[in-house]
């Protein structure tokens, strides 16, 4: 039965003499807001803040991440990486929160596409840039919405009061068209360069995304176009690296030549993210004194294990197995816990604040050969050459140079794409994209029985919140996920 909300608003008596008479002269309402430029930049500020910290926030991130095949979840966050069983309360009420934040996040975006537009004294590139960044990230949350849930109730205007919440769960081609026509006005509008205002979206992040829609709905020309318009923008560079540590180039740094779109952190504003991949004190990993380690590894079964080549640099950037104590020495990790992963880290002089990515210049290349290699029933030359650039930087050769590590041609389409998905794998290792990955590619299933795990299909998709159900009229029990 559907439960009723009641909002108790105190009402003053209208004839008490001058009572609301005076209006204090700094106090913003939404009906006085959008008057300016600077109404509109803070507005759209507001819509980026809501992807941060880490990407749409650190619950979100490990619920994706936790999903994947080569990790455990530690403690409360266990249960996450039992794939053969419902999720528990608990996470039920993770993923409760990540669909407020992404709805969250949705209407902050309506407010600027529906009010922006109307501001009379303002720069009209200004203005369709901002109302552009507004579509690219409705559509970005979007993306993760339809990814994780299935069909979504589609809401495309500003929400002020609970009058407009009640929508249908719309079939997931009506959400791919949204996205996808919310990405055609951002690509057009949004600017080529951003300049110094880092982890803001340009034409080419949007770009990426599309890329990716295309991907994910098998749409595989106009993925490879979107990739390779990226590419040959000529704008980016893959960071060359000889040694492991040099990866930090990417994720330590908001000027890297391979960042597209993410979110930048100052001093003062770090990630969440160290606190759950390191222990606490565990120097140069993590500077604080808080650090549950709660994303573990699997090595022992995974393709992180033995199987990943050592020769491959970035084994060794992402994982380790010692740390320093106190007293600035050397030691293993225990038994228990004899690996965690490394990538996201924190030092004291602040050099290594993470960047966390959410569009990197790698990840167009592997677009790029696995779109092109599905449109043509097999790999292209050119797809060979661009996933065999992503390998050569990864084992310390030049990515425009032939190799002795180059993957050769005579593969089949099914077996090149899935050397894309390996190589994607240990590209983008905590960097959300295994789970989708798996489940774009039909791979779940064979995936988790490699490594010895049981799945259900339940699993597939997460549960529709509760508040969702019991407060929208057009959605019952009946539209829940299977499961739940």
């Amino acid at each position: 039965m559907k439960k009723l909300i009641y909002i108790m608003i105190p009402l003053f008596l209208l004839s008490c003499e001058g009572m609301l008479e005076e209006v204090p002269e700094d106090f913003v309402s939404r009906a006085n807001y959008y008057q300016n430029e600077s109404d509109a930049q803070g507005a759209i500020n507001g819509v980026y803040s809501s992807f941060g910290p880490d990407f749409l926030g650190i619950t979100h991130y490990l619920m994706v991440e936790l999903h994947g095949d080569f990790l455990n979840g530690r403690g409360s966050q266990q249960p996450i990486s039992v794939m053969d069983q419902v999720l528990n309360a608990q996470n039920i009420g993770r993923v409760a929160s990540n669909w407020s934040v992404l709805y969250r996040s949705i209407n902050r975006a309506n407010a600027v596409i529906d009010n922006v537009s109307s501001i009379e004294n303002m720069d009209e590139a200004t203005r369709s840039r901002i109302v552009a960044e507004a579509h690219f990230l409705r559509a970005l949350s979007y993306f993760e919405l339809v990814r994780g849930w299935g069909p979504v109730p589609l809401r495309t205007k500003e929400n002020t009061d609970l009058t407009g919440l009640d929508a249908p769960r719309a079939p997931e081609s009506e959400v791919y068209n949204l996205i996808i026509q919310d990405l055609t006005k951002a690509e057009a509008d949004l600017p080529a360069d951003v300049g110094a205002e880092t982890g803001k979206a340009s034409v080419w992040a949007a770009k990426m995304l599309l890329s990716h829609v295309y991907l994910t709905m098998e749409e595989w020309d106009l993925a490879a176009e979107k990739a390779d318009d990226v590419i040959q923008s000529g704008l980016y560079d893959l960071v060359t690296v000889s040694e492991p540590d040099d990866f930090y180039q990417i994720f330590g740094s908001e000027t890297s030549t391979e960042d597209i779109f993410s979110i930048h952190h100052s001093e003062t504003r770090t990630a969440n993210i160290q606190t759950y991949l390191h222990r606490g004190n565990a120097h140069p990993y993590n500077y604080g004194t808080s650090g549950f380690f709660a994303w573990l590894p699997d090595t022992v079964n995974t393709f992180i294990g033995s199987s990943w080549d050592n020769n491959d640099l970035r084994k060794a950037f992402n994982l380790y197995r010692e740390y320093q104590d106190g007293d600035g020495n050397w030691v293993p990790l225990p038994a228990t816990v004899p690996v965690l992963f490394k990538k996201f880290i924190t030092t004291p002089d602040g050099l290594n604040i993470p960047t966390i990515p959410v569009y990197r210049y790698t990840e167009a290349f592997l677009f790029y050969a696995e779109a092109a290699t599905r449109a043509n029933n097999g790999p292209t030359a050119l797809a060979l050459e661009r996933l065999n650039m992503v390998k050569r930087r990864a084992y310390g050769y030049d990515p425009n140079t032939v190799s002795p590590v180059d993957y050769t041609s005579g593969m089949t389409e099914d077996q090149f794409a899935d050397t894309v998905l390996q190589e994607r794998a240990y590209e983008f290792l905590i960097e959300r994209r295994r789970w989708f990955d798996l489940k774009r590619t039909g791979k779940v299933q064979q995936a988790f029985a490699a490594v010895g795990k049981g799945f259900i299909d339940e699993r597939l998709l997460w549960p529709i919140p509760e508040d969702e159900i019991n407060n929208n009229a057009l959605i019952n029990q009946e539209d829940q996920n299977p499961g739940y």
